[in-house]
């Protein structure tokens, strides 16, 4: 490992003068938690008798509340709709302090919500509100005014696609080319849409499958060790070509991460986890991490090092988690 303690607290402590805008999807993932005692006469089902909920920022929107649990501050551009929803994801990220003068509410469209019915700590079943956008070039056109006010702010911004209509190729030439202006880090995590042109970014993130998928291959798993699989080694060869990112972070769950920078050595950075418990969200802390750290000023190596120990603190906690800038430097310590 690169990475020293007192080089990872310096970076740290330097995270709390950060913005990062994250661009993207913007969504509200409410919680309804309650008890379960008998089955519905109606049809098989359980009968859920309601005892809380909760809401919490979802979509890019959480990787912004990941920037803020780590020290930094943050802030979204996104689409909203203009019903209660909008307002009420307004308020969660408002309330921890997420900015969100980069929202633009588009009247008559629906802000996604999913809603997740937990019972006994088990997931009972998940209802989406996920209507087909149909947002206008008049929107883009309001929404890029907006991106440029709010990178200009910025010390860094990440791209987060979710696949729900935001991140195309007009935002994403906006995003590039303010950020290229102020000479700040770029940080791009896909999804399903691999034809965009990124050339330009800092560093692109996507998992296991995420990778192969933007490379055109067929997924297959990691055989032996990540330096070892000629498909990982293959795909990411690929996405460098392609995406043209200044370093690639491929995530692997549990194996931790392969970072393949334009030039120079391919490293295996091993999960840093002691337990995996969850592994959802984990994927939103390492692009959250790795991009606040090179906004700070790391390295690449260190950047994917300290998103490495950001993401195995978070797997170690139940359900969707954020690692604390105190709990980040913990795991540093105790990794080294």
């Amino acid at each position: 490992m690169s990475l020293s303690v007192s080089r990872a607290r310096k970076l740290i402590a330097s995270f709390g003068k950060q913005r990062i805008l994250v661009v993207g999807d913007l969504m509200l993932d409410r919680f309804i938690y309650g008890s379960v005692s008998r089955i519905s006469p109606e049809a098989p089902v359980p009968v859920v008798r309601v005892v809380s909920e909760s809401n919490m920022p979802g979509g890019a929107s959480n990787v912004a509340w990941n920037i803020q649990s780590l020290g930094g501050r943050s802030a979204v551009s996104g689409f909203a709709g203009d019903d209660p929803a909008a307002a009420e994801l307004r308020g969660v990220l408002s309330k921890g302090r997420v900015g969100v003068d980069g929202v633009l509410a588009v009247p008559g469209s629906c802000t996604t919500v999913k809603t997740r019915i937990i019972a006994e700590h088990q997931q009972v079943c998940r209802v989406d509100w996920d209507a087909e956008p149909d947002y206008k070039n008049a929107d883009f056109d309001l929404f890029a005014e907006k991106l440029r006010r709010e990178i200009r702010r910025s010390t860094g911004v990440i791209i987060e696609d979710y696949g729900k209509g935001v991140v195309r190729q007009a935002v994403v030439d906006v995003v590039l080319e303010a950020a290229g202006k102020k000479g700040i880090p770029v940080g791009f995590d896909p999804k399903d849409n691999c034809d965009l042109n990124v050339h330009g970014i800092t560093v692109a993130m996507p998992n296991h499958r995420e990778a192969f998928m933007g490379a055109g291959m067929k997924e297959t798993p990691v055989s032996g060790s990540p330096l070892k699989d000629a498909n990982l080694l293959q795909a990411g060869q690929r996405l460098l070509k392609s995406w043209s990112p200044e370093f690639l972070v491929i995530t692997l769950g549990s194996l931790g991460m392969l970072m393949m920078p334009k030039k120079g050595r391919t490293v295996h950075i091993p999960t840093r986890a002691q337990e995996v418990f969850d592994v959802s969200g984990a994927g939103d802390t390492v692009v959250a991490a790795t991009v606040l750290a090179l906004a700070a000023g790391a390295t690449h190596r260190e950047a994917a090092e300290l998103a490495n120990f950001a993401a195995g603190v978070v797997v170690g906690k139940l359900g969707t988690a954020t690692c604390s800038a105190s709990e980040l430097l913990k795991s540093v310590r105790a990794g080294t």
